[in-house]
C-alpha cells in the first residue's frame, strides 16, 4: 500500500513538473495569437470565423502569410491579378468558400464581370489540356521542345 501511494505521488509530481514546462510556450503562443487577432481586426474590421478554426500556434503564421502576400500592395502582382489567380485555383480545387471570397475580392480590386468570366474560362482550358496531356502521357521533353519552337516562331513573326 505504501509503495502504491509513493508511485501515485511520484506520478502526480512528474505530471505537475511536466505541466509547468508546457505553460511557458502556451503563454507565448497565446500572446502571439492575441497579437495576430488584434491585427486581423484592425486590418479587416473584424476577425472572421475562418481564422478561429486554427489553433493558437498557427494563427500568427497564417495571418503573416496572408498579409505578406495576398494583402500586400508592394508585391510584383497587383491585388486584382492575385485575386483572379486565387479564383482560377479555387474553381479547380473546387472550393465554394474560396470561389466566393476570391470573386468578391477580385471585384473589390477592380475586376470586371468579363475579367472574372475570362479567368474561369482560362482555368477550365488549363484543366482540360492538363487532363488530355497527362492522360495521354505525352512525352514532356517533346512537349517542351515543340512549345519552344512555337514560341520562337511567334516571336519571329512579331519582329
Amino acid at each position: 500500500m505504501l509503495k502504491s501511494k509513493l508511485n501515485v505521488r511520484s506520478l502526480v509530481i512528474a505530471a505537475g513538473i511536466g505541466a509547468l514546462f508546457t505553460i511557458s510556450p502556451a503563454r507565448a503562443e497565446d500572446a502571439s495569437a492575441a497579437a495576430a487577432y488584434k491585427d486581423i481586426e484592425a486590418t479587416l474590421g473584424s476577425v472572421p470565423d475562418m481564422f478561429k478554426t486554427l489553433p493558437d500556434v498557427a494563427i500568427a503564421g497564417a495571418w503573416a502569410e496572408i498579409k505578406g502576400v495576398q494583402l500586400n500592395p508592394n508585391t510584383a502582382l497587383d491585388g486584382k491579378t492575385k485575386e483572379l489567380m486565387g479564383l482560377a485555383v479555387a474553381a479547380q480545387i473546387p472550393c465554394q468558400y474560396c470561389i466566393y471570397f476570391h470573386t468578391e475580392a477580385a471585384r473589390l480590386n477592380g475586376a470586371s464581370d468579363e475579367e472574372i468570366k475570362e479567368t474561369i474560362a482560362m482555368a477550365a482550358i488549363v484543366r482540360h489540356w492538363s487532363t488530355i496531356l497527362n492522360g495521354s502521357q505525352v512525352d514532356l521533353a517533346t512537349f517542351k521542345k515543340q512549345t519552344d519552337d512555337v514560341f520562337a516562331a511567334v516571336k519571329a513573326k512579331s519582329q
